[in-house]
């Protein structure tokens, strides 16, 4: 079986990659790089993190210049029919320091209340897309915790909803200006980053 993921434990970008040329950027000319082929997704996790506790803290945060990285995740309150995203954005400013954004905003959408806290880390996902477009960044990593953030666009998941047709398209405009490739992290894991975008996400079902 060919190998369809390439994780990447010591590079740029430690993470998981599902196309060799993006894997190749992390580790190529990154002193001490180890990096490994695997033909399951599961395999690439346990090779990161052997004892589940693997998080983008412990490994450090390095984001190429013209690249931005951005966590996101989402929430939802029964009680009140809404949800929510969070979103951790990483990118260089005009003299080339990387700053640390915080975007969170919640919505009450009845179309999209159906699949709760998914629908908001769907949203937070088109925000950090549209956020990187804007900025002139030539190329984005999405850490995200569900899987389908990355199968729907990537023709993995058949989006089948129409607000899952509307992510989906929306992912094909933005990619034809902008590299968007997507890790995923496991959720509430102890990754400081996406744990800090899970709290954002809350706190805006308050606001």
């Amino acid at each position: 079986m060919a190998k369809k993921y390439y994780a990447v434990k010591k590079g740029l970008t430690p993470g998981i990659y599902t196309d060799w040329e993006t894997c190749r950027k992390q580790v190529d000319s990154f002193p001490g790089a180890e990096y490994k082929g695997f033909a399951t997704l599961e395999e690439a996790e346990r090779y990161l993190d052997p004892e589940g506790s693997l998080s983008s803290e412990q490994e450090g945060l390095i984001v190429p210049p013209g690249c931005a990285v951005a966590y996101v995740d989402g929430s939802f309150r029964e009680s009140t029919g809404k949800f929510s995203y969070g979103v951790v954005f990483f990118a260089d400013d005009e003299e080339g320091t990387l700053r640390e954004h915080h975007f969170s905003r919640s919505f009450s959408d009845p179309e999209l209340l159906e699949m709760r806290n998914v629908s908001g880390e769907i949203m937070g996902a088109a925000q950090a897309m549209k956020t990187a477009a804007a900025m002139g960044i030539k190329e984005l990593t999405i850490y995200h915790d569900y899987e389908g953030i990355a199968k729907w666009c990537q023709g993995l998941w058949k989006a089948n909803r129409p607000w899952v047709k509307k992510y989906k398209a929306f992912y094909d405009e933005m990619s034809k200006v902008l590299k968007i490739n997507f890790i995923k992290v496991k959720g509430h894991s102890g990754d400081r980053y996406n744990e800090i975008a899970d709290e954002l996400a809350k706190k805006a079902l308050d606001q």
